[in-house]
């Protein structure tokens, strides 16, 4: 027998040994400009303590909801994919017919997404304001309370919507969670509801991210060999840096009250005074009544180190792209193409016209410089948010032609070039 025709029957055995090769898994969902939905399926009636269920629909009627001419005009401007955040607590709250209308409604809004000829990233966005359905019940570590619940709506959710429009649905499990980077309790957690999504859905896309609060020095903490193994796989991170300007004013972060008080901060830092910034910012505390006088000095006197550290600093698109340099090493250093990361979200409140409205032009700089980051890094973008203090449209579903622009897109009904 020649050594050849050894070599082949010695192949031959070996494949025979090691069982039918596994067939190539197939690529994910390509994305490349998208925009959150938030709060179409969150914003929820939950009833107060002791009780743990929600009112009947669990969503608050007087929420802003997108029409189908609303996906319309996002398909139009240029988007190609939307962001739909999901509430978990009704769906893991509700049992029987209640909850299969509840799915029934989902369903409804998944079909009206893709008839507008977007592609849906569906992302399970457990609401921390909640007293019973929270993040820390329900993936705060793989023994949490309701983690078997959580589980299962993933799965749910995988089953239902999995074989559904192939090569346009994702599922994105978890948003921000907030162990630290790198925690094993996240991975155990993360690995956990991907590897129960993927035996519901095999060909799926599914969406892995880093602890941190989904920050990008979560992702880069994170080791994503058990999730390549899982694919088709895609990797996101939020970005809202710097903080002090994009959540300047933000009401809800009252754990660091320094945000409140903040307005009139520039972007690029050139582009204003530290002297005029911190005006602004004595003006808003002077016309909060709620607050008390010692409280503010507190706060004033954090607020103005942290100015001062902002200017000095002078950030500019160039911090944005600097930014950005560690994830795009650690997708290097571990073979995961640019494309297959997804900067999910990304945004600035609007300016508060009571106190300045003259930084508006700053916000769609800003939006510009983040969106022109992350395309050089070429990573995939989606935009925080429909609605809101950072949205795209206002309470009239009015798209703002500076953000429009800010993002690359076109407004609807606009040749493109």
């Amino acid at each position: 027998m020649d050594a050849n025709r050894r070599a082949v029957i010695g192949g031959a055995v070996a494949l025979t040994l090691a069982g039918p090769a596994r067939a190539a898994p197939p690529e994910p969902l390509a994305l490349r400009r998208g925009i959150s939905l938030w709060p179409w399926f969150s914003l929820t009636q939950e009833f107060p303590a002791p009780r743990t269920d929600y009112a009947w629909p669990p969503f608050q009627p007087d929420r802003p909801v997108p029409n189908a001419d609303d996906l319309r005009r996002l398909a139009e401007a240029g988007f190609d994919f939307v962001r739909l955040p999901i509430d978990p607590g009704p769906f893991a709250a509700l049992a029987g017919a209640q909850r299969e209308r509840l799915f029934g409604i989902l369903s409804e809004a998944v079909d009206l997404i893709l008839a507008s000829r977007l592609s849906l990233v569906l992302n399970v966005q457990a609401n921390a304001a909640t007293h019973h359905y929270n993040p820390d019940r329900f993936y705060g570590s793989a023994t949490a309370p309701l983690f078997s619940a959580y589980r299962d709506v993933v799965v749910e959710l995988a089953r239902r919507f999995g074989a559904r429009a192939p090569g346009r649905i994702a599922l994105e499990p978890v948003n921000e969670p907030p162990q630290a980077c790198g925690a094993v309790a996240w991975n155990r957690v993360q690995e956990a509801l991907l590897g129960a999504a993927r035996k519901a859905a095999p060909s799926l896309t599914l969406v892995a991210t880093g602890a941190c609060g989904g920050m990008g020095a979560g992702l880069t903490a994170l080791d994503p060999a058990a999730f390549t193994a899982l694919d088709p796989v895609l990797f996101t991170f939020h970005f809202y840096e710097p903080y002090l300007f994009s959540h300047q004013g933000a009401p809800w972060m009252k754990d660091e009250p320094i945000y409140r008080a903040l307005n009139d901060v520039p972007w690029p830092a050139r582009a204003g005074k530290l002297e005029e910034t911190l005006a602004a910012v004595r003006a808003r505390m002077r016309a909060d009544a709620q607050t008390s006088e010692t409280d503010k000095a507190a706060a004033y006197a954090v607020t103005e180190a942290k100015l001062k550290e902002y200017f000095a600093a002078d950030p500019d698109r160039g911090y944005l792209d600097r930014s950005l340099v560690d994830i795009r090493t650690w997708a290097d250093l571990y073979g995961i193409p640019p494309g297959r990361i997804l900067m999910g979200e990304f945004g600035a409140l609007k300016s508060d016209a009571r106190y300045v409205a003259s930084r508006a032009p700053d916000r769609a700089r800003y939006i510009r410089d983040v969106r022109e980051a992350a395309e050089a890094a070429g990573f995939a973008w989606a935009f925080w948010n429909l609605f809101d203090g950072l949205g795209l449209m206002d309470d009239a579903h009015r798209i703002d032609p500076a953000i429009i622009a800010a993002l690359g897109l076109a407004m609807p009904g606009t040749p493109r070039r």
